[in-house]
């Protein structure tokens, strides 16, 4: 069967390998929709430092159970659509001890640290995989990248009390919007794009801000009568937006960080004291996958909108580049694998 690997920085080759067997407490996924996220992107630009190389991407994942090991619950049954948690742990650094599995010291990503899920079939044991009955190959291949802006609001503490600015309206941007909206905050899109910023509104946005045409701090004082955001979520991972969140939050409020900035940011640390600040890192997720399809079955999240570009396998590392040339406009890439892909 076919896999996209990524060979080194900037190159990509489809090889062939062998189809998986499951073990017994494994199910046998048949691949229908991968999504590309911005840690592909920055891996075929040489700016993931956790990249490893060669190595099959793909971690957002709808598939299809089309076998299972005798030790899989009933539960799990041919033909059933699911999608995975692609994280792995090592179940004995001092996060994994405190139960904070999603922050292993030596986490192992699928598509990043181990092999991915961008081939025809994988093999995956039954405790990473969620199912639904409802959803779309190509809604479950969202799940994954939503989970992680949902983790962002969770660790955020987000309440209907809190007034809470999404600065990156990206795919995790927009999940942790969702989520945000979700638990009845007030919110704030911010991002560079008109495009992105009218997804923002369709998933409930109380405001958006286009800082590029208007004054981002007067824009955001004016909508908090000069107080601030309660929270503030970085999902970009700039230095500058980095330092714009620390800023721009309210007294006493708190910045999640999701993203990664690819250089050192300068910070003015006063600002953490005076305004006595939580700023929290979020990483990956924990058990958000059943909240997060729950909350896509519902219905109220624009899933074709926010999928730029389908592409095949075979087009796949093509996609891949020309996204790294030209970022504008793109949310997400779906590739497309297998004959149940047009679901």
């Amino acid at each position: 069967m076919k896999a996209l690997y990524l060979t080194a920085i900037g190159e990509t080759a489809i090889r062939e390998i062998e189809v998986p067997k499951p073990r017994p407490e494994e199910v046998l996924l048949k691949i229908g929709m991968v999504g590309f996220c911005g840690g592909d992107l920055n891996g075929f630009k040489g700016l993931f430092e956790l990249q490893e190389y060669p190595n099959i991407l793909g971690h957002e994942v709808g598939g299809t159970i089309v076998a299972k090991g005798d030790a899989v619950p009933e539960s799990f049954q041919v033909g059933m659509q699911a999608t995975i948690y692609p994280y792995q742990h090592c179940g004995t650094c001092i996060s994994c001890r405190k139960g904070s599995r999603n922050a292993c010291q030596d986490n192992k990503t699928m598509g990043v640290r181990r092999p991915g899920a961008m081939t025809e079939y994988i093999a995956i044991h039954w405790n990473d995989v969620h199912v639904s009955t409802i959803l779309s190959l190509k809604a479950l291949a969202l799940v994954e990248p939503l989970t992680v802006g949902f983790h962002a609001a969770a660790r955020g503490r987000i309440t209907e009390k809190d007034t809470v600015a999404v600065i990156g309206c990206g795919m995790v941007g927009l999940g942790a919007l969702a989520s945000a909206v979700n638990r009845k905050a007030k919110t704030i899109a911010i991002d560079l794009d008109e495009t992105k910023l009218e997804i923002a509104k369709k998933i409930g946005a109380s405001h958006v801000i286009q800082p590029n045409l208007t004054n981002l701090h007067d824009e955001l004082m004016n909508i908090t009568n000069g107080d601030g955001p309660d929270v503030i979520i970085e999902a970009v991972g700039s230095p500058f937006t980095y330092r714009t969140a620390v800023e721009e939050v309210a007294y006493t409020g708190r910045v999640v960080c999701i993203g990664y900035a690819k250089s050192p940011v300068e910070f003015n640390t006063g600002l953490f004291v005076r305004k006595e600040i939580e700023i929290l890192g979020s990483r990956n997720c924990t058990n958000e996958f059943p909240e997060v399809i729950k909350y896509l079955e519902a219905g109220s999240f624009p899933i074709e909108e926010v999928v730029s570009k389908t592409v095949s396998l075979d087009d796949a590392g093509e996609a891949l580049a020309n996204w790294a040339v030209d970022p504008k406009g793109i949310i997400k890439i779906m590739v497309a694998i297998n004959h149940l892909a047009h679901d």
